[in-house]
């Protein structure tokens, strides 16, 4: 997937270009120099093809954490593919851009500039005085008006030679979004839900195993309702007990209803294979998933150790967002709830048959399906048919000679094209008279 950073000094619009691109108030705006100190990261779909956005911390020597957003800058140059700079058109051109876009050329980086607050005619003359800033590639826009980000899209796409492709649809968002929360005992998963929902909504103690019957609240975020439902603790089957055996099946059958599982994961010690089993019901009951390491304030480990521990105990799971978190101090909880949203509308995604078959042809040429015993393997097209989760069904010659590996770099290709984050990709090989169907 492509990943495009923007950056730039304080207040000149970096994040109200963010929020342009992604139709949405995803990043705070204000016109307090340094509001934005963290990198923040969204993936979007750009004329169809899938895209992570970095929104950076303006570059600001005064600040109070100047040199640590400085650096994180840097990083995000070295880790994506396309920089996007930004410079208030109202302001003439500052030696400090100046010093910023070289930094930027020096680690051999293409680097767009885009002048913001142009708003008219006559500041577009006035705004080519920023050539001086020695980037060829200059886009005059206007985020407050929604200026000159049709012809910035051309250009992006020109430069990685990508076509448009046709837009994914989304189906109609159901009335609200059903969350499972899912984990062993302990790991604070009531903790999560009352953070969630702001009130004592379920209750919480060290004794293992206090939470029975599943229990369920629902909220509003950004205009959508999402209910989640705080399910018992897990143990191992060995050690299930009365009243537990009753709330594994109630467990389940929650999981049948959801549309997304918060896979909640205690990072104060390491994983157990518990953990492993749990997540797989995940994948068993075809949800998307939000993975949240929660109580990050006593975690045992560095971030960087827990991280690659994560990836190769769950890497089944390398497709979903990871979300550093705290019940007991509300760290991070919002974004728990941002990413639900983001999830489900990869969920619930829908792409035209010409789109996919464009995508599964180019990925076919690309590296062309193996032989079945001599005899060439085809497919002859690929069509959607259903959502939440997405299915794909690949019409060919010989079903039964689709190689499971194969099958994952489609999956891959489709991911790298269109995001699904947190989201199973079901491919269904079937023959020319088979039914469609799951």
């Amino acid at each position: 997937m492509l990943k495009i950073a923007i950056l730039g000094m304080p207040n000149v619009g970096k994040s109200s270009l963010f929020n342009c691109f992604l139709k949405s108030r995803s990043a705070i705006t204000s016109n307090i120099a340094g509001t934005t100190r963290d990198i923040k990261r969204q993936t979007f779909l750009l004329a169809g093809h899938g895209v992570e956005l970095w929104d950076t911390g303006g570059f600001d020597p005064a600040h109070i954490f100047g040199d640590k957003i400085a650096s994180f800058n840097m990083g995000a140059v070295q880790s994506c593919d396309l920089i996007l700079y930004v410079v208030d058109g109202k302001v003439p051109p500052q030696d400090t851009d100046k010093r910023h876009i070289l930094s930027v050329q020096k680690q051999n980086r293409p680097c767009f500039l885009l002048i913001n607050k142009v708003d008219n005619e006559n500041e577009v003359l006035s705004a080519y005085e920023f050539a001086s800033l020695g980037v060829k590639d200059m886009f005059f826009v206007s985020a407050s008006h929604n200026r000159g980000l049709d012809k910035l899209t051309q250009a992006i796409l020109k430069h990685f030679k990508l076509k448009p492709l046709e837009a994914p649809q989304v189906q109609e968002t159901p009335e609200r979004i059903q969350v499972g929360i899912i984990g062993r005992v302990n790991v604070g998963k009531s903790s999560i839900l009352n953070a969630l929902v702001a009130k004592e909504r379920s209750l919480v103690s060290s004794v293992a195993g206090t939470t029975m019957d599943p229990v369920d609240e629902s909220v509003e975020h950004n205009g959508q309702e999402i209910c989640f439902v705080d399910t018992a603790g897990l143990r191992q089957r060995g050690k299930i007990e009365g009243l537990e055996k009753f709330a594994l099946d109630r467990t389940r059958k929650v999981l049948e209803k959801s549309h997304v599982a918060l896979l909640i994961l205690d990072v104060s010690a390491p994983f157990v294979d518990l953990d492993e089993k749990i997540a797989s019901l995940a994948e068993e009951f075809r949800l998307g998933v939000v993975v949240v390491l929660n109580k990050w304030d006593i975690r045992h480990a560095s971030f960087e150790s827990i991280l690659q521990t994560f990836k190769h105990k769950f890497k089944f799971l390398q497709h979903a967002p990871i979300i550093t978190a705290s019940a007991i101090s509300k760290r991070h909880v919002p974004q728990i709830k941002d990413k639900i949203l983001e999830v489900h509308r990869y969920f619930s995604m829908r792409i035209s048959t010409s789109t996919l078959n464009k995508v599964i042809g180019e990925a076919t040429e690309r590296h062309p399906l193996p032989s079945d015993h001599g005899k060439i393997v085809r497919i002859y097209y690929s069509t959607q048919f259903a959502s939440c989760p997405p299915q794909i069904a690949l019409v060919m010659n010989r079903p039964k000679a689709l190689h499971f590996s194969y099958k994952r770099y489609l999956t891959n290709t489709l991911r790298a094209k269109f995001g699904f984050l947190g989201t199973p990709i079901i491919l269904l090989a079937k023959g020319k008279e088979d039914s469609i169907n799951p």
